[in-house]
């Protein structure tokens, strides 16, 4: 699983206006990353991931990409105490059951943010296909798709991975060494791990991030 800037790239890893995607039913090769500097996280995929100084650089890339979404969000609206997060799974077909089922997830566990489907563009897409692993990506500016690999898919349990992408997306980082029962440790305890809900503290974090409609700063 891995996390792009805002994560340009992240693994089991918005904003507000994404890149619209190919109108295809299924995607058969991962699509390229945006044209601007991007960032990469891959949670899930089997492969070696970013050492810690460059993860910390795309951790912080991310974090600033969704403060901004929730910033212009609340701007717009300035009443705003819960931010929505649509959502669009047009290229994703085969994964639609594990996507809402990890919204509902994110939606039961944290406050100040929900998610939404959206028969539009939404303000973040999920497509599917043959790739490298499974990541989320955006150009850092509130743009950005979870991309989920077939592969993958098939060895880790796919709730877990789509819910961990989409952990990105509200702004938590990887912890690769963290049990099983934390979520955002993706693919580090293992293809035996089916929890795909975020422990306390990961929720805790998603609501400090996401405070009266908008991310506060570390």
């Amino acid at each position: 699983m891995k996390r792009s800037v805002l994560s340009a790239t992240l693994g089991l890893g918005l904003a507000a206006a994404l890149v619209t995607l190919p109108a295809t039913a299924t995607a058969v090769a991962a699509p390229a990353a945006p044209a601007v500097q991007t960032h990469t996280a891959r949670a899930h995929s089997g492969s070696t991931h970013a050492g810690p100084q460059e993860e910390a650089v795309d951790n912080q890339a991310f974090f600033r990409a969704v403060m901004a979404s929730a910033r212009a969000r609340q701007a717009a609206e300035p009443w705003l105490q819960t931010v929505t997060v649509t959502y669009d799974t047009t290229n994703a077909p085969s994964f639609t059951g594990d996507i809402a089922n990890a919204a509902q997830i994110w939606n039961s566990s944290v406050h100040n943010v929900q998610l939404q489907e959206t028969s539009g563009t939404g303000d973040f897409s999920y497509t599917e296909g043959d790739g490298s692993g499974s990541y989320a990506s955006t150009d850092g500016h509130g743009h950005g798709y979870i991309f989920i690999d077939h592969q993958q898919a098939q060895e880790y349990y796919s709730l877990r991975i789509v819910a961990h992408e989409t952990g990105h997306v509200l702004g938590l980082p990887d912890d690769y060494s963290g049990p099983c029962s934390e979520l955002m440790s993706g693919h580090g305890p293992g293809p035996s791990c089916t929890n795909a809900h975020p422990d306390a503290n990961e929720s805790a974090q998603v609501d400090a991030l996401w405070v009266n409609g908008v991310a506060a700063a570390n």
